[in-house]
């Protein structure tokens, strides 16, 4: 990237190293406090991002899922030459998109947030196959859980991508074992209802601002590594449910890296949009065993 390194970006990054001891021990939260101060410089790299006609790199496709709705979904292959050079399968990114981008036009949910795979210089550090379906109704639905607190539920369409995910894993010579999903807002919120409906799918999410799953269900996905990155200042996606998920997965053994955002509202932060730290991390994550599947 052009614009400087973050103290976000260095936090994230350290954590990668930090995590390998905190996931042996369970039951602790890696917790960073960090104020939101984006500089000047990472939302000009952003800026160019949006601008940036980076959606032609992610190919148009659709998926037709066993329940009849119909998926669209953009997908971003790694360089040819990254793919003859591969001595292993590649990762499968799942990017799960917010409410704002539901829809079935397979443009709206190429915000910033997706189209930054396909930079050069993290397409060439982060070789993967890249995928960001589109929802026509809501991947995660809210209501009070247990606690007191909001709560996601699976929305209508998340059993759609779910059996995506499925198919291309059928198809593309990927790594089982390293299937990763993230999201923001909505999209964070289905992508930890993904790992409550499928324990043992995902190697690893990172959530960004979402609305978690009822605290009762942690237990069942306290194994798979997690970041929550999340502004304090949230009235969108309140602040307050998605600690108490960390909270609730380190109580149930699980060690979750949380990130608070402080002064920050409903965003991704513009550093870690860019970030190669948190990818760092994701991309070190892999399942001690995973589902075979046929070679495509």
């Amino acid at each position: 990237m052009k614009h400087g390194v973050t103290v976000a970006l260095l936090v994230v990054a350290a954590m990668a190293g930090t995590m390998a001891s905190a996931r042996a021990q369970g039951g602790r939260i890696e917790e960073r406090a960090l104020p939101y101060t984006p500089l000047p410089a990472d939302i000009q790299a952003l800026d160019e991002v949006i601008k940036a006609p980076l959606t032609d790199d992610f190919v148009a496709k659709s998926f037709t899922a066993p329940d009849g709705r119909i998926v669209p979904y953009r997908l971003l292959t790694p360089a040819t030459a990254t793919v003859q050079l591969a001595q292993a399968r590649l990762p499968l990114v799942i990017v799960l998109h917010g409410s704002g981008s539901i829809g079935q036009n397979n443009v709206s949910q190429m915000t910033a947030f997706a189209k930054a795979w396909a930079l050069p210089a993290l397409r060439q550090r982060f070789p993967a196959y890249v995928v960001a379906p589109q929802v026509d109704v809501r991947s995660a639905d809210y209501a009070p859980g247990g606690d007191g607190l909001l709560a996601s539920h699976p929305g209508a369409s998340l059993p759609a991508i779910l059996a995506l995910v499925d198919d291309l894993l059928g198809r593309l010579p990927v790594d089982p074992a390293r299937v990763y999903v993230v999201g923001f807002s909505m999209g964070a919120s289905a992508a930890l209802d993904a790992l409550v409906a499928q324990p043992g799918r995902f190697a690893a999410a990172v959530a960004f601002s979402a609305v978690p799953p009822d605290r009762d269900r942690a237990v069942a996905v306290a194994g798979t590594p997690t970041m929550q990155v999340h502004g304090d200042q949230d009235t969108e996606n309140p602040f307050d449910p998605d600690h108490a998920w960390a909270e609730a997965v380190a109580a149930a053994g699980g060690a979750p890296i949380f990130v608070r955002y402080q002064g920050m509202e409903h965003r991704v932060p513009p550093d870690m949009i860019l970030a190669p730290g948190w990818r760092e991390w994701l991309f070190a994550q892999r399942l001690k065993s995973a589902a075979p599947f046929p070679n495509p």
